[in-house]
């Protein structure tokens, strides 16, 4: 499936010796996850990340506000992304701990949480809350840290073992410098394109991330990877990401400089530039500040769709309702009083009543109500079918059959 094994670099590292102090059940042989047989009925959850077997390691770079050291990245999360690049999210609601730093202290993981402080920012919350969100969000749904896989449990030692692999894991991809081997550097003034960035970035693991860009500013990178056993073993298996895709322009990228030294906020801001403080809604019913949008930011997210009711499919790239297959990442860019919305495809407007995406398309502004998708202030849209199968719908804004609205989750 992928090339490069991380686990050796991982186990030559100080901190990473904890493959040896994680206590989890036994498993009689190693799986990697997203492979067939980490499918089977006859391999336990515990034994093999199933069905979030594809992990992608998020990175950012801030530069307003400053997070983090000014020659590194900082770490954005560790996600458990299904193989064919859906994902679930907030999968036990239990486990949403709101003291990750007293978790760690009583772990044993003080010098883990002085790097985290350093390394794991949030350019808009304390540490603290961004933590307890990429834990509750995205660590309760590694199946293998689950409670029942330790032999010898303890409250929030799954958590301290989750944080522990993260910054590990970090520790051996170098954006930073990788990029500036390739003569990428920060600069006010020069730009690069994104075969540059994207070749250079291809070295930290053999496989190519993919790359997210801010009103063409570079700001965050992800990196793709399966897991050999449990993700308490760290042994991390490069691979191409499934269902995200980069959406920065093929040329005049800014890498800008972090001027000014990075500090950590201590108190909860409304100014987010990042997707998962926008409007994080999931099909569990889990909403995360639902509506929270600052026209001075630019954001990625999906659009779900919620007919009757109930979620029911996505927009994708071409702007159309479509209930099987994989939604598309839309960029809203602040626009006067609202915002713009771009795909893959290109800028997306209402053309001859429809929503639509694509070159030559005008770009119509936008806003949002209530954690939904608004136009001339209205939420509701439309559709002349309901999408079931490869059946795809078109959106319009007047009247039609059916009546859908698209809330956004953050990418």
């Amino acid at each position: 499936m992928a090339s490069l094994v991380l686990s050796v670099a991982l186990a030559a590292m100080p901190v990473a010796n904890a493959v040896s102090v994680f206590s989890r059940a036994t498993c009689s042989s190693t799986v990697e996850s997203c492979s067939s047989s980490a499918s089977s009925s006859s391999v336990s959850s515990c034994c093999v990340n199933k069905p979030g077997g594809q992990f992608l390691q998020t990175q950012f770079w801030d530069t307003d506000p400053v997070t983090g050291p000014s020659n590194s990245w900082t770490i954005h999360g560790l996600w458990p992304d299904n193989c064919d690049g859906t994902y679930d999210e907030n999968c036990d609601s239990s486990r949403d701990y709101t003291d990750i730093t007293t978790i760690l202290q009583n772990n044993g993981k003080s010098s883990l949480l002085s790097y985290m402080n350093d390394y794991w920012q949030s350019n808009d919350e304390s540490p603290e809350e961004f933590w307890e969100h990429e834990w509750s969000t995205h660590g309760t749904c590694v199946s293998t840290l689950d409670p029942s896989c330790y032999s010898s449990y303890t409250k929030g030692q799954e958590a301290a073992d989750f944080f522990q692999i993260v910054v590990d894991l970090f520790k051996t991809l170098d954006t930073y410098g990788a990029l500036s081997d390739a003569g990428i550097t920060p600069s006010s003034s020069k730009t690069y394109t994104s075969s540059a960035i994207q070749a250079a970035l291809k070295k930290v693991t053999g496989q190519a991330a993919v790359i997210s860009c801010s009103n063409n500013e570079l700001s965050q990178v992800y990196y793709g990877f399966f897991v050999n056993g449990p993700l308490q073993n760290a042994d991390f298996v490069a691979s191409t990401i499934v269902g995200q895709g980069s959406n920065c322009p093929s040329s005049g990228i800014k890498y800008l400089p972090k001027s000014g030294s990075g500090t950590s906020p201590t108190s909860t801001t409304k100014t987010s530039t990042r997707t998962d403080y926008f409007a994080h809604k999931h099909s569990n019913g889990h909403i995360f500040r639902k509506g929270i949008l600052t026209y001075s930011s630019l954001c990625y997210s999906y659009l779900n769709a919620y007919y009757n009711g109930n979620e029911d499919g996505c927009l994708i790239s071409a702007g159309t309702w479509y209930t099987t297959g994989t939604c598309a990442t839309y960029t809203a860019s602040a626009s006067g009083s609202g915002f713009t919305l771009s795909s893959s495809k290109g800028t997306c407007g209402i053309s001859g009543g429809a929503f639509t995406c694509g070159s030559g398309v005008s770009a119509t502004v936008f806003t949002a109500k209530s954690g939904n998708l608004a136009y001339n202030g209205a939420t509701s849209f439309y559709a002349s079918v309901v999408p079931t199968g490869s059946t795809q719908a078109t959106v319009y804004t007047s009247s039609k059959s059916y009546s859908v609205t698209f809330g956004w989750e953050s990418a």
